[in-house]
């Protein structure tokens, strides 16, 4: 998934995402330890995934924060 994709989606469907991906890397590290996981590369892209979700999500925290205070 690249970056520009987080950027076009809106907050709800950004914190579904992470919220998804958690899901699923919990699911992976389940089936890991159970030896079910065939594909233990998967874990590192869903981490990828996850902190790319909250980069973006922090991104907007602050330009909403920037915003707010140069409008006072």
């Amino acid at each position: 998934m690249a970056t520009n994709i987080l950027i076009d989606l809106d907050d709800e469907t950004l914190v579904a995402r992470l919220a998804e991906a958690r899901e699923e890397l919990f699911n992976l590290r389940f089936q890991n330890a159970t030896g079910q996981l065939s594909n233990t590369a998967r874990i590192s892209e869903v981490k990828r995934e996850i902190a790319r979700c909250l980069t973006e999500t922090r991104a907007r925290e602050i330009a909403a924060a920037e915003a707010l205070e140069a409008s006072e």
